[in-house]
């Protein structure tokens, strides 16, 4: 199977291009608390070996020429163009407002302005629509290809931070900043995405993942919006009621303003049963995948979990990966029952994933489609998995590894 990276310069040396630059970026499994860096709390994305690769193929004096591979095969329109100046995105979830909101936040929040533009050419081996950030990885790798080109002398931080603006601000779209700066850093991450943003690096370098991908598309537009709003009208119930002072001052009538990391499910419980029950599950799911996840950061830290933590897991004992595992098992598991972003299909394949050996599967991504992630431990039981998610109903299956961040592809070294 050929790569993109394979697939552009295939392209490039077949239409004689003299390339400017070439960049790639990786997609990201979501790996822990998911649904989560929207409220500012801490997640936790590890960058996978399916990535999206831009080149630039040459200048262009009056605008930008967008030309997707991936569009091209699937027989859909795959060219965008638009000017220097007064950039309007076209909506309808057009593939070219990507890059036209990455040059409007570049423009915007550091005033640089392009006296020429370029003709870019795409292709990604990250899946549209699967929950693996296929968007994050398009607007990182574009962000680091006009830094390049244009010499912006942007830092790693300022690629993600660009890219996630480019999305959050520009298109409106209601994510966090977990897709862009897992795609723009790479490896395994802690990300604190509450500004002043911070980013720990991860030792899960050597770790296997199973990517099955559903074959159902979402969107995060579709999706975040409903559970923000939700969690909204539960904290405006909260607030409503006689609760006692110490909660209260840790709680907003936002999900973004309220300080989750704070607020323990005891204290918060006796209130859930007086306000809807749909708000009441997503602020429980809120504070116990959580709590879960910063128990799986300890034990990926090398620290030990004491007895209680074990049993707050359901557990008594395990090496480090058996945990993790048990950890996205119950995570997912709150994901369905919590958050409902599972489906009927999502469950078959995930079943059957479990039944074929992976030590913990979830979903990966918004949910109600894409991706499920598989963590595993024996490599003679990878086939197994893929095989067992294939005859489930997945609609492709890979093995990938953990990944390096966004990067400058040599000239010399690729053409």
């Amino acid at each position: 199977m050929t790569t993109s990276l394979e697939r552009i310069l295939e392209y490039v040396e077949r239409q004689g291009y003299n390339p400017l630059a070439i960049v790639s970026a990786p997609g990201r499994a979501d790996f822990l608390n998911t649904h989560q860096d929207y409220k500012g709390l801490p997640v936790v994305p590890v960058a996978v070996n399916l990535r999206t690769v831009a080149v630039a193929v040459g200048r262009v004096e009056n605008g930008f020429i967008i030309e997707s591979l991936s569009l091209r095969r699937e027989g859909r329109e795959y060219i965008d163009r638009f000017g220097l100046e007064s950039i309007e995105l076209r909506g309808r979830k057009w593939f070219g407002d990507y890059f036209r909101a990455v040059v409007r936040s570049i423009s915007t929040f550091t005033g640089e302005r392009f006296s020429y533009g370029l003709h870019v050419v795409v292709d990604s081996d990250v899946p549209i629509g699967s929950g693996l950030a296929s968007s994050a990885a398009l607007e990182v790798s574009f962000t680091k290809l006009l830094d390049v080109v244009y010499g912006l002398g942007l830092e790693v931080r300022d690629i993600a931070e660009l890219s996630f603006l480019a999305e959050n601000k520009v298109m409106s779209i209601p994510c966090g900043r977990l897709d862009q700066y897992g795609s723009a850093y790479g490896k395994a991450i802690l990300l604190y995405p509450r500004p002043p943003v911070r980013v720990v690096e991860l030792p899960l370098m050597g770790m296997d993942i199973v990517i099955a991908d559903s074959g159902i598309r979402h969107s995060v537009a579709d999706i975040h919006p409903r559970r923000q709003e939700e969690i909204n009208r539960g904290l405006k119930q909260l607030l409503s009621l006689d609760i006692p002072s110490s909660l209260r001052e840790k709680l907003s009538d936002r999900y973004d303003k309220v300080r989750w990391e704070d607020i323990s499910l005891r204290e918060i419980e006796p209130y859930l049963s007086r306000i809807d029950k749909i708000a009441s599950r997503r602020i429980r799911y809120t504070i116990e995948t959580q709590k879960t996840t910063m128990l799986a950061v300890k034990l990926i830290k090398g620290e030990e979990l004491d007895q209680s933590e074990l049993s707050l897991l359901g557990i008594e004992d395990g090496d480090r990966l058996d945990i993790l595992g048990r950890i996205m098992d119950i995570q997912h598991e709150m994901m369905r029952d919590l958050y409902d972003l599972s489906l009927p299909r999502l469950e078959k394949i995930r079943d059957a994933m479990l039944k074929a050996g992976a030590l913990g599967v979830k979903i990966s991504g918004a949910g109600l489609g894409g991706a499920l992630i598989a963590l595993v431990s024996d490599r003679e039981v990878i086939e197994n998995i893929r095989r067992a998610a294939l005859n489930a109903g997945a609609t492709a299956c890979w093995t990938v590894r953990v990944d390096e961040g966004v990067r400058e592809e040599k000239l010399r070294e690729t053409l």
